[in-house]
Order: structure tokens, then sequence, then C-alpha cells
């Protein structure tokens, strides 16, 4: 009876069954957290570990998913073709810049959510470290200057959800490595890093991390692992009352000890 109600009504199927508590976490293993390109294969334990997170705080039932493929269309295509067993799809560990094409296309062709767990995960997060940090010393969202230390998934995504949130682009410096992201870097154009590029930097502003943040009033850093991407002497330059997110993993770019110093 079942069967026949959602045949005949695909919504039902979030009564009749447990899809609606069925999460899959979904991986190629090309970006695992410290240990790069390793394979769906041997991304399993990440995966696994990420499933029990999801079912030990929220109570949700997920599966993990680890792909044979690295090619973005035939990732896309598996995602859509497992869709029906799951409510929601978790994406983790795919490398930069196919995750954004992977994400952006399976939200608008899906019927279910479908969330970057390194994009939109590290941005959700570090949204409401700034949104309280911002509290504690006074300052206001949109008047605030930025200098984001990587451009990264995570620190794009970081980007696009503080620019939602009230964050004026232009009191934004981007760093990769290279340095600050600027429009006069054309080698820029074409890729992810070009809007960002355009949006960001209004004074125009070359060079690296110090120069990024000179005057400003928070620092986010998702970059290479230190100790010692980000010294004292360059939080040094910022405003007062600066606050620093040092996010790298395993080892921040700075230790606090060092920023609370500087």
């Amino acid at each position: 009876a079942a069967c026949r109600e959602i045949e005949k009504d695909k919504e039902l199927a979030y009564e009749q069954t447990s899809k609606w508590n069925y999460v899959a976490v979904v991986s190629d293993g090309t970006r695992v957290l410290g240990l790069g390109d390793i394979g769906g294969l041997a991304g399993l334990p990440v995966m696994e570990g990420k499933a029990l997170i999801f079912k030990y705080l929220g109570g949700v039932d997920a599966f993990p998913i680890c792909l044979a493929t690295k090619d973005p269309e035939e990732i896309i295509q598996a995602v859509k073709w497992i869709e029906p067993s799951f409510g929601g799809i978790n994406l983790e560990d795919f490398s930069k810049p196919k995750c954004f094409h992977i994400l952006d296309t399976l939200r608008k062709e899906m019927p279910i959510p479908v969330w970057h767990d390194d994009q939109q995960g590290t941005a959700a997060v570090i949204l409401a470290g700034v949104m309280n940090a911002l509290k504690f010393v006074g300052k206001k969202m949109g008047e605030a200057q930025f200098a984001i230390v990587g451009s990264g998934s995570a620190n794009t995504r970081t980007f696009y959800v503080l620019e939602a949130a009230g964050v004026n682009p232009k009191n934004v410096y981007m760093v990769d490595s290279v340095g600050i992201l600027s429009q006069s870097r054309k080698e820029l154009e074409g890729t992810y890093k070009w809007d960002l590029a355009v949006k960001t930097n209004a004074e125009g502003r070359t060079g690296g991390i110090r120069e990024a943040m000179k005057g400003s009033d928070i620092c986010i850093a998702a970059s290479k692992p230190g100790p010692g991407v980000i010294t004292p002497e360059d939080v040094s330059v910022m405003a007062d009352d600066s606050i620093v997110f040092a996010c790298a993993n395993p080892i921040p770019e700075i230790w606090p000890w060092e920023a609370k110093e500087a």
C-alpha cells in the first residue's frame, strides 16, 4: 500500500519511509583534511566518522558513499542516481575548483537539500564567531575591515556568506599563495578567484598577508597549517581590538598566545 501511495505522490515518501532522516555523506577523497588526494576507499574512515557525528549529535542516519571516480560530471550523475534513498546530501572532501561546480549544479538540479561541509559548514561557524566577536569589541559588521588569508573552498564560501550577512566586500582583502587578490592580477581571469578580486580590495592593495592585515579589524585564516604563516608582526599592524580566527588544521597559522601578545 505504501508503495502505491508513493507512486501517486512522491512527497509521501517522507511519511511512509525513513527518507526524511537519511543523509548520504558523499566523497571522492580528493581533498581529505591533512592527507590530500587519497581516493575514495582510503577516505572511507573519515566519511564513517562524519556519519557517526550526524547520528551522535543529531540523530540523523548518515551513510558513507565513497566514489571510485574523480570526474565531476560522473560525481554529479552518481549523486542524482542515489537521490531517491536520501533526504539530504552532505558533500565531503572534494578538491577545488570542481567542488564549486558540483555543489552549485546539484543545488540547482536536485529536489533535496545538498550541502558541502567544507564550504558551508566552515562558513557558518566562522560567521557565528564573527558576529559574536564584533559584539564583544563593539564594532559593526558593515563597517569592519577583513583580511581573509587563504582563498580555497572554505574561505571562498566564507566570503560570500559574510557578504550576505552585511559585510562590505570593498572592505575585504583576500590573500592566496601569490598575494592579495586584485584586478591587476590578470592571471585570475576565468577562474573562481576573479569574482573575488573584482568584489574585494577597493584600494587595489598589493603585497602579501601583512599588507592585507594592515588596519583590519578581523583576520580569518584557513590556509596551510602553521605556525608561522601569520606572524606576530602581521597581527601588530591590525586595528585596535582586532580579532584573529586562525583555522588551519591540525596546526593554526599562528598560536593563540602569539596573537594575543601582538
